[in-house]
């Protein structure tokens, strides 16, 4: 039982050691000197955070041409025991300059000295190529004498080496081969001795007799950690130039007006956040594990994905080369049928001119024929033998080869397959779209519209992305909702929720992935629900002066003799008429919203709504009004008619003229701002480019917005005490456009005159 346990406990210990020694060696790799690829020693941190041997930065600054910027010399080991062994490889190949040297190369080009005019030329700043971030790192005009040692680094990799035995023992420094193992260390002599040797350096009754032995080590480091440019122990820490400084560096010009707390504030805060994070680390491995798993057979994955590709490629340049294989057959089939025929051609005629050589073929039978003397077997002889004979001796003097030698018609021009198959690289993801803002709009539906860019590579297809801004918060990142495979560049966006503010974003996708998201986009949709209704021209006064479209969605007042004479006469007093023009839709619950555009020329033109026994008794006997500024919203024409009329009254209208909207004191009374007691005196505000009218039946109330901004213009209370219209009045010329519904057109229906109809 004993034994079984003791094993256990072995097992156990040994578990641990190889735990121990895993996590040590994956530690080793955060202590290798970027340069030289061994332990630290003496390390610097460099500006960038980063770390490098002094004896590698030296020779680094020495490549690049810095002399006299290593640093102080005294900060290698001066003793005996200074061997080659304990400095850095590098530095056995190079000889050092001697410390007066340097201060010669000092004095000569770098910093001041007594005797010299401060600023006679400009100080040379440092760069330093870091190898970890393979950026130049200034170092300033000191060089490498102004960084700090890393003194926390250099104990991590004394613990490593004593933990993992790196190099096996330490051994004497100052023994004769073969030395002996050390047992102590000076950090005044700055090396190490065994029992022997420290009491030979450090003889009794001397200076060396008070020096403090340690324990043995390869790194001596000061006790504490000293500022580089007045050599006192560092107190303070400055956040605004990250770096630690002393009691008179802090007092220095250097650091005037920053931010300078104790090194024990900063000790505690770093120290507070770096075991916050580590905490948080090693509190979750499960999770560090899941992602390294996840990255494993993203790994793996990606090995197989890049041999699908490679085959993939591989087959399809196999394909084009097949095709380009069959194309050259068939190519050079057709040259040799070609080539052929005119061979053919050729030896035929080869044929046809030997036979006129002399004594051979045609010309030799010819003249066998002559020798005839019989004259009628001559005749019926020479006769057929005579037009052969002339036909040839014409050939003679119009003489032409039967083919072309030539075969230019067989050149080929690959000039465009040579720069397709030159420009031919991977499919790229399109780029992101460009939303316009100038076709994208929301009414009764949403309707977004978008762009590649120029250069982009071709979309597929698209998804659309979209949510609402305004909705109730819920735990974690926000939802969009997708519309998947959008075909061509728009897309319609049914039912949204009214008085609501959507973002929206679009990404195109080929068979390369999904590219970039569109910039997000805004859209407020309207504050109820969107009333349909078309003009109806049956209803109105002078309608031989209101031109109505055929779709009935626009109207226009063309001015007549009225206003004609309304200019002649303007000193004397003239009657004008009031032109108004009703939508086929009446109200009679709800909240209801509807949209128009007013042409910016229109002279004056009043877009509102009004009961509808109103309207149509003011289409019976229509008053002729003074001027153009008779105001026919509510009736209220004077501030005593105000004063005694509470009702609200029957029409509610906003006054348009010349590409601004009238915000007159009349209707003050009754109507206002929205979200304010409404304005003191007359006042004028840009015309937008659509106006939007809200009609809250319950309430009783109507609000003029900017359908683009949906910002507040105008309030007004109505009287809702039967069916409400739509209207629209014109004084002179003027244009009014309504806004056309997103979705399918409704059916045209007619409700004036107290009953509904459909056209």
């Amino acid at each position: 039982m004993a034994e079984g346990e003791d094993m256990q406990t072995f097992t156990s210990i040994m578990d641990a050691l190889v735990r121990i020694s895993t996590s040590m060696k994956n530690m080793e790799k955060e202590l290798l000197c970027p340069v030289c690829q061994e332990m630290y020693k003496q390390p610097l941190v460099l500006p960038c955070t980063h770390n490098v041997c002094q004896a590698c930065a030296r020779e680094v600054l020495g490549q690049q041409g810095y002399m006299g910027h290593g640093g102080d010399p005294s900060s290698e080991p001066t003793s005996p025991a200074s061997t080659p062994s304990t400095r850095s490889p590098r530095l056995s190949r190079r000889t050092l300059p001697k410390p007066d040297r340097l201060d010669r190369l000092l004095k000569s080009g770098f910093g001041t000295y007594p005797g010299r005019k401060r600023g006679a030329l400009h100080p040379q700043v440092v760069m330093f190529p870091c190898p970890a971030c393979q950026g130049d790192v200034e170092l300033g005009e000191r060089g490498l004498a102004g960084l700090f040692r890393n003194l926390t680094l250099e104990r991590v990799v004394e613990r490593y080496r004593q933990s993992v035995s790196v190099g096996g023992a330490i051994l004497c420094q100052l023994c004769k081969p073969p030395p002996l193992e050390a047992t102590k260390g000076c950090t005044e002599c700055r090396a190490t001795f065994c029992n022997e040797c420290f009491k030979l350096f450090h003889p009794w009754g001397t200076q060396k007799a008070q020096h403090e032995p340690t324990l043995p080590t390869l790194s001596f480091r000061p006790k504490g950690l000293m500022c580089p440019d007045h050599k006192e122990e560092v107190t303070h820490y400055c956040k605004t130039c990250q770096r630690l400084v002393c009691q008179l560096c802090r007092v220095r010009r250097t650091h005037g007006g920053h931010k300078i707390t104790p090194v024990l504030s900063a000790y505690q805060a770093l120290k507070d956040k770096l075991t916050k994070s580590v905490t948080y680390i090693l509190g979750n491995q499960d999770t560090v594990q899941t992602q390294i798993c996840e990255l494993e057979e993203a790994a793996r994955h990606t090995e197989v994905s890049g041999q699908q590709a490679k085959e993939e490629v591989s087959q399809l340049v196999r394909g084009l080369g097949a095709v380009l294989e069959e194309k050259r057959v068939s190519l050079l089939q057709a040259i040799e049928e070609c080539q052929q025929e005119r061979l053919a051609r050729l030896s035929a005629q080869i044929q046809e001119h030997r036979s006129l050589l002399d004594g051979s073929g045609l010309v030799g039978y010819a003249q066998e024929v002559l020798k005839e003397t019989d004259q009628p077997c001559f005749v019926q002889a020479a006769k057929q033998l005579c037009n052969r004979i002339s036909r040839a001796a014409e050939a003679l003097q119009t003489f032409r080869p039967a083919a072309s030698s030539s075969f230019r018609h067989c050149q080929l021009d690959v000039g465009r397959e040579m720069k397709l198959l030159t420009e031919l690289n991977f499919l790229q993801v399109p780029e992101a779209p460009v939303i316009d803002t100038q076709r994208t709009f929301a009414y009764d539906q949403i309707f977004l519209c978008w762009r590649l860019p120029p250069h982009s590579p071709p979309a597929w297809h698209y998804t659309v992305e979209f949510r609402r801004t305004d909705a109730p918060a819920q735990p974690g990142p926000a939802r969009w909702q997708r519309r998947e495979e959008v075909r061509g560049t728009s897309a319609l966006l049914e039912n949204p929720d009214t008085g609501s503010v959507y973002v929206l974003r679009v990404r195109g996708c080929n068979k390369a992935g999904y590219g970039e998201y569109s910039e997000d986009v805004h859209l407020h949709t309207p504050p109820a629900a969107v009333l349909h209704f078309f003009l109806d021209g049956r209803w109105g006064t002078s309608r031989e002066r209101l031109a109505i479209s055929k779709d009935q969605r626009a109207v226009r007042s063309v001015p007549g003799l009225p206003l004609l004479l309304a200019a002649e006469r303007l000193l004397t007093g003239c009657h004008l008429s009031v032109d108004v023009v009703l939508g086929d839709v009446a109200v009679t619950q709800g909240r209801s919203y509807w949209a128009c555009a007013v042409d910016p020329a229109s002279y004056l033109v009043k877009v509102g709504v009004g009961l509808e026994s109103k309207l149509q008794e003011s289409f019976q006997g229509a008053p002729d009004v003074i001027s153009p500024r008779y105001d026919p919203d509510s009736g209220h024409d004077s501030g005593a008619e105000d004063a005694t009329v509470e009702a609200s009254p029957p029409f509610a209208f906003l006054t348009i003229g010349m590409g601004k909207i009238l915000l007159g004191s009349g209707a003050s009374s009754n109507a206002g701002l929205t979200g304010r007691d409404g304005p003191a005196a007359s006042c004028t505000v840009p015309l937008p480019p659509r106006l939007g009218i809200c009609l809250d039946y319950e309430r009783g109330r109507v609000s003029f917005l900017d359908a683009v901004s949906f910002r507040g213009l105008l309030e007004c209370p109505l009287d809702c005490s039967g069916p409400v219209c739509p209207a629209f009045c014109f004084i002179g010329g003027g244009a009014v456009q309504l806004q056309e519904p997103v979705g399918t057109k409704p059916e045209r229906k007619v409700t004036i005159g107290g009953f509904a109809k459909l056209d």
